[in-house]
């Protein structure tokens, strides 16, 4: 499964490392025919990927679904805003690190506002006035900072990833103000909310999914991961270019056939 916002980075660490070393071990049990260069490890990430998928269909998918009959709308929709809040301060360090002092003013803004006026985050009132910027991790640092992206890679029970997202969890885990709860039965909690939450908004997005499930979730993830680490941009047009010289005549004579 795919995550707009993935799994709080409590633990993050731990499996990557986990990760990272099996990965010397597995990477020549993919087939050449399958192979991609930007997934070197498929074997590998398969069986992984294969892992996440019986732990999501037998536990945190029922749970999420449980979730969302329980809980109404509006609540569903203030827990989501509530940890999207505490993702601002995330946003604020890595927008500075990455000299986007802009981006950082806004994330900023939207925690204040948010904490105070929207109740700690539950109502996104900065969002209805128009205080919108776009999140940043680490991982998006280190792509500004010149670090390559790396090889994919699925990691145990976090998913799908690339070497230098995964180089960033750590930096990511200590910029989560939920690490920093002391009561452990508080945290462990909250963290499993914000795991539910966010895999019950996930469950409409599944139905889009077509063909082989692993190389659907692969390439949309990598799609939308470059997308948040451009910035939003795709890259140029193509057709936008003066490459392409046509004249009046060039359509007549497609139409003529």
């Amino acid at each position: 499964m795919t995550s707009h916002a993935p799994m709080r980075q409590a633990g993050r660490g731990l499996a990557a490392l986990c990760a990272l070393a099996l990965l010397t071990g597995c990477a020549s049990t993919a087939t050449s025919e399958r192979s991609r260069p930007e997934d070197p490890w498929e074997g590998f990430n398969r069986q992984v990927f294969a892992f996440n998928e019986t732990l999501d269909r037998y536990a945190l998918k029922p749970a999420a679904q449980g979730y969302r009959f329980v809980t109404p709308d509006p609540v569903e929709t203030g827990v989501g805003n509530f940890f999207s809040n505490l993702g601002e301060i995330r946003t604020t360090l890595n927008s500075l690190l990455q000299g986007k002092g802009s981006n950082a003013g806004i994330a900023t803004g939207r925690f204040l506002i948010n904490s105070t006026v929207g109740v700690l985050g539950f109502f996104d009132v900065a969002s209805h006035m128009e205080l919108t910027g776009r999140e940043e991790d680490f991982g998006q640092t280190l792509a500004t900072w010149g670090v390559g992206e790396g090889p994919y890679v699925v990691l145990p029970l976090l998913g799908p990833s690339t070497v230098r997202d995964t180089a960033g969890l750590p930096v990511d885990m200590y910029t989560d103000p939920l690490t920093y709860v002391e009561e452990d039965k508080v945290r462990y909690s909250l963290l499993a909310l914000d795991v539910i939450d966010t895999r019950a908004g996930l469950l409409d997005q599944e139905r889009l999914i077509r063909g082989d499930r692993y190389s659907f979730i692969r390439d949309s993830w990598l799609q939308r991961r470059r997308f948040e680490v451009n910035d939003g941009e795709l890259g140029e047009d193509p057709f936008a270019t003066d490459e392409f010289d046509f004249d009046d005549a060039d359509f007549d004579d497609a139409f003529a056939e």
